[in-house]
């Protein structure tokens, strides 16, 4: 179905879309529990791609770290060990991990995976098995769930997802984090030397799940562009805003069970077209509402339809984001959402571009989508020129916010709302 199709069936249902908006979640869907789509325990191969079948009652699982998906990585076919560094929001007793083929247009043979604290990798790596399996065969589209490991995850620190593999691989290419690899015929997950080689991507590894007391909490998914994506903010330092939102909802949670924060944005992404990855709208389901213990879910997504996209109908962009709280409606999860940020600091943000993104925000702010709004507009922009970032809070190229920026959008948001 193309883009314009779809926008003409949004805009035509409009009315029932804020009809639901305002409705109370049917009973079938309240009476799911907060883990409406939250992972089931073992191994899945699904050719779409799209997650786990949603459960009846929340099983305790709650993401703590997450990556969504982008595209096939170039020529990405060698055998090779890489070790995905990933940064977790919340700790548990056991642990499962997610990798993806969902690019790839042949087999992924994962030939060895393991999980480690980047701490104390020699006496912490456990290898991940898949029922029972250490090595599995991932169908194109398709994606492998690691059985249950026992495995003492700490909050807010890094772990090792070190996988040898064979085959197309499906990455993250703007991680924001420094990973590394090790290329050649054999295992190197062992090898403390053997990784010279750095990367910016995240390789095959797409989720992270923990249960236990740290997960009792569940998740809040961030689902955006390259402003929750983190471009901007220093590279390996976890200061995105979704790392700072984590941090507050650690300090502020009950003990041992704080909600933990699932970063699914993409650098270039769009709402409604294919930019950068799958549009928002085609990947809502597996980044979002398919998330281990989701219960609520955070949009930061727009601004590229109208920088990169050429899309200048401000009420196409509207139905689009009502389109994606209908859809967590109806699966028993909140949608709260940002306005669209300032981009004045950049030429393609002409003067039609400001129009239709303030048209969008007025909209936004009048309650008109969300539940909750989170106002990182007004948060970041300049007093004396409101459609640019203020000096600070500006990581140089008049889109990203910089550290600091990424720390107020982090602080700005309203704990007791979600």
């Amino acid at each position: 179905m193309s883009t314009r199709t779809r926008l003409a069936q949004l805009a035509a249902v409009m009315v029932l879309v804020a009809a639901a908006l305002c409705a109370v979640v049917p009973p079938s869907v309240a009476g799911a529990g907060p883990g409406v789509g939250a992972a089931r325990d073992g191994w899945a191969a699904d050719a779409g791609g799209d997650g786990w079948a949603a459960a009846a009652g929340w099983d305790g699982w709650a993401g703590t770290w997450y990556s969504a998906p982008v595209e096939a990585e170039p020529g990405g076919v060698a055998a090779r060990t890489v070790r995905n560094v990933v940064h977790t929001s919340v700790g548990g007793s056991r642990a499962r991990v997610t990798f993806s083929n969902l690019f790839g247009t042949a087999p992924l043979d994962l030939r060895h995976t393991t999980l480690a604290t980047a701490a104390d990798p020699a006496r912490t790596m456990r290898t991940l098995t898949f029922r029972g399996h250490a090595r599995i065969s991932v169908p194109p589209g398709g994606q492998a769930v690691s059985d249950p490991l026992p495995f003492e995850v700490p909050a807010s620190a890094d772990l090792y997802v070190s996988v040898y593999a064979a085959g197309p691989v499906t990455w993250h290419p703007q991680a924001q984090q420094t990973s590394y690899e090790s290329w050649g015929e054999a295992d190197r997950a062992a090898d403390p030397g053997a990784f010279a080689v750095t990367t910016g991507a995240w390789q095959y590894v797409t989720a992270l799940d923990v249960q236990g007391a740290g997960s009792a909490a569940g998740s809040v998914v961030a689902f955006g562009d390259s402003i929750t994506e983190g471009v901007g903010s220093t590279q390996g330092a976890d200061r995105r805003w979704t790392d700072v939102l984590a941090g507050r909802l650690r300090e502020a949670g009950p003990a041992g069970a704080p909600r933990a924060v699932l970063n699914a944005g993409i650098g270039g992404n769009g709402l409604l077209g294919r930019l950068t990855g799958p549009s928002g709208l085609d990947r809502f389901q597996r980044d979002a509402l398919a998330r281990a213990g989701v219960r609520t879910v955070i949009v930061e997504l727009g601004i590229n339809d109208l920088l990169s996209g050429g899309e200048r109908n401000a009420d196409a962009l509207l139905a689009g984001l009502r389109e994606l709280v209908r859809l967590g409606h109806a699966r028993g999860v909140r949608v709260l959402g940002t306005t669209l940020t300032p981009c004045g600091g950049l030429r393609v943000c002409t003067a039609e571009v400001e129009a239709v993104r303030e048209t969008v925000n007025a909209a936004i702010r009048e309650g008109g989508v969300y539940e909750h709004v989170i106002d990182t507009d007004r948060a970041l922009r300049s007093p004396n020129a409101p459609h640019e970032l203020r000096a600070p809070y500006d990581s140089g190229d008049g889109l990203h916010p910089s550290d600091a920026g990424y720390g107020v959008m982090g602080r700005g948001v309203d704990l007791g709302v979600l």
